[in-house]
């Protein structure tokens, strides 16, 4: 019997919204739902208690860049990805695709795997779909995806269908090498912008016995509005059954878009890597706490935000950064991460009243 399940709660009455409860070996996640990325088995700048404090589920890892540092069988010594960084919950981890999409300028792609150069010292990694799930299952994370062939676009329609089908017969290789019966697998749907590729790897993959369904290559520099398209077409071919994870996505306000095109994951560095870089999400849209205009505001980011930068005043969070203190990054940080798990908290209740299209209007009026 599978330890995983992903259980449908309510559908939105006018959008493709969905409300569900995933459930896995180290808890229930609910959807919608966003993941923090723990890039190297830590959310920068913030403790594993303040990332739970902020309303997490599950935490994301990141199986390329454990595999270098400190290796995935130093991970495996320290008992695993749960205990090495102290998170009880579920952690999902990337399968390092997007790491070779992102060094292409030292990579190459063959059918058998992907090789390229280490960012850190150089060495040549030579990175199979077999490899990536023996690496993700010593690091023993709760979900492990799939090596995909993600590449950059525009691309020719070839190219795209090329490494489309290329991803499918990865995912089919990476089930076959999968051992652990406590840690589920994800497949990735490619095709770029073509509906009709996506399409048809949703249906291949979709045909395979994998736990959830990621839809990648989206997020890379096209327009929202082609990736709210391809989301749209592409949710419907999925199981309903189970969990949809959008992968990299992003902006508060394409989270909500995606929500409402049937998406119950997402993960993305962005509310910690803005919180570092003195920006703060708010429903009144976005605040830079560096600008004068901070420089006396006793008010809180937000006043009805429960985070432990909201205990202080814009003024001070200004005078931090401009101080180059550390602390400044690190309360953005955790208010950002908040922000986005009430945004995901809002929706799921939206959902539940069955009034998520006038939750998502009353948000994008705010933002505006």
């Amino acid at each position: 019997m599978s330890q995983f399940d992903f259980q449908l709660s309510h559908r939105d009455a006018t959008t493709s919204a969905r409300r569900g409860l995933f459930l896995t070996p180290h808890g229930p996640v609910e959807t919608p739902g966003f993941m923090p990325v723990g890039t190297q088995g830590t959310v920068k700048g913030v403790t594993i208690d303040q990332v739970a404090q902020t309303g997490a589920d599950m935490i994301l890892g990141n199986t390329y860049h454990l595999a270098l540092r400190p290796g995935h069988e130093t991970v495996r010594r320290l008992g695993g990805l749960h205990e090495m960084s102290g998170w009880n919950g579920p952690i999902l981890t990337d399968s390092g695709g997007f790491q070779v999409f992102s060094l292409k300028a030292i990579n190459q792609i063959t059918e058998q795997a992907a090789t390229f150069r280490s960012h850190v010292d150089g060495a040549i990694i030579r990175l199979t779909p077999e490899h990536s799930i023996e690496i993700q299952e010593a690091l023993g994370s709760d979900v492990a995806m799939v090596l995909d062939h993600v590449i950059a676009l525009p691309a020719t329609r070839d190219q795209v269908e090329d490494a489309m089908a290329r991803s499918v017969r990865w995912a089919a290789r990476c089930l076959e090498a999968a051992q652990r019966e406590d840690q589920a697998r994800f497949a990735i749907v490619q095709g770029g912008l073509d509906i009709e590729l996506r399409t048809q790897c949703a249906r291949e993959l979709a045909a395979m016995r994998f736990d959830g369904y990621a839809v990648g290559g989206l997020s890379v520099g096209e327009t929202p509005d082609e990736m709210y398209r391809i989301t749209a077409a592409t949710c419907p071919e999925l199981p309903a059954d189970k969990p949809r994870y959008l992968m990299g996505v992003g902006r508060p306000i394409d989270l909500l878009e995606s929500i409402a095109r049937g998406i119950d994951l997402f993960d993305c560095v962005m509310p910690t890597r803005n919180g570092r870089n003195a920006l703060a999400f708010t429903d009144s849209g976005q605040l830079r706490m560096r600008n004068a205009v901070h420089r006396e505001d006793t008010r809180p980011l937000e006043p009805d935000c429960p985070c432990v930068a909201c205990r202080h005043s814009r003024g001070y969070l200004r005078h931090l950064f401009n101080a180059g203190e550390m602390l400044g990054p690190i309360l953005l940080s955790i208010h950002n991460l908040t922000y986005y798990q009430r945004l995901m908290r809002e929706a799921r209740e939206a959902i539940q009243q069955d009034r998520y299209e006038t939750y998502l209007a009353e948000k994008k009026a705010g933002w505006a």
